[in-house]
């Protein structure tokens, strides 16, 4: 087991508060917890920000797929990126809508890249790309 480090914060009492309100909405075992997982985030974040950094995500696409030949042009985008594409999930919501969720992987600038080009393409209702780490640079 990694070595653990102990140390002490000064905090607002009413910021305290409204933190342990919140680790106990999240169910957070203890403040521990919950600021190794703030410090986690922030990590991502910031790894993120790096262009060249191995990053992996969901691309969630929203659209009626009755709009003329949407559902060819997302899948010839995603044929043209097979290298980033790891897997696609589609889930019809009604008659008209479908999700489609893509998992993506690779460098950050071109995992946004290629999430703008799918959010961005004629048809779409709404689109979000979701990054996150590969877990290597992580304790």
């Amino acid at each position: 087991m990694a070595e653990l480090t102990r140390f002490g914060i000064s905090i607002d009492d009413r910021l305290l508060k409204r933190f342990d309100a919140l680790i106990a909405e999240k169910g957070y075992g203890n403040r521990s917890e919950a600021i190794r997982d703030l410090i986690r985030g922030a990590l991502v974040e910031e790894q993120w920000a790096r262009e060249d950094e191995e990053t992996v995500g969901t691309v969630t696409l929203v659209y009626d797929h009755h709009t003329r030949d949407l559902s060819d042009k997302l899948t010839e985008q995603q044929h043209s990126h097979h290298d980033a594409i790891v897997s696609a999930l589609h889930v019809h919501l009604d008659a008209h809508n479908c999700l489609e969720v893509v998992v993506v992987r690779g460098k950050a600038g071109e995992v946004r890249r290629l999430a703008d080009e799918l959010i961005g393409t004629k048809g779409v209702k709404h689109g979000k790309l979701v990054m996150s780490t590969t877990g290597r640079e992580l304790p």
